[in-house]
């Protein structure tokens, strides 16, 4: 499986983020993400995608879930990530804490992404349940 995104940048770095899907400022304007925002985000979908996947095979419903996701860098050039902590909350699911919390496990043993930052940063995710 192949994926592409296309980039453009004018002379002020400013830049556009083309996907199928879709597109995005990037750089140092307002309301534009930043390299790390796209980084972070991606986990975000990725773990989301994942879990989801999980959930439907395991015919597990909620109202939403979201994500709140932190990342850290360490000091040292290249300021790769030391750190990710990501906060995962699932609200009114139809299934008990425990089926919750092996689906989610499972979601960050096969999520692609958290994988990849797995290799360079420690990952700290955080399930809660309302």
């Amino acid at each position: 499986m192949s994926t592409r995104v296309r980039l453009t940048f004018n002379p002020d770095k400013q830049g556009i983020l083309s996907a199928n899907q879709g597109s995005s400022q990037i750089g140092d304007q307002p309301g534009a993400l930043a390299p790390y925002d796209l980084i972070l985000g991606g986990l975000g979908g990725c773990l989301n995608h994942t879990l989801q996947t999980i959930l439907d095979k395991k015919r597990i419903s909620a109202e939403h879930i979201s994500y709140s996701i932190e990342g850290i860098k360490r000091d040292a050039q290249p300021a790769t990530l030391r750190d990710v902590y990501i906060e995962t909350t699932i609200v009114n699911p139809d299934a008990g804490r425990d089926a919750l919390e092996k689906a989610f496990d499972a979601a960050t043993r096969y999520c692609s992404v958290y994988q990849t930052l797995a290799k360079v940063a420690s990952m700290h995710p955080k399930l809660i349940v309302k």
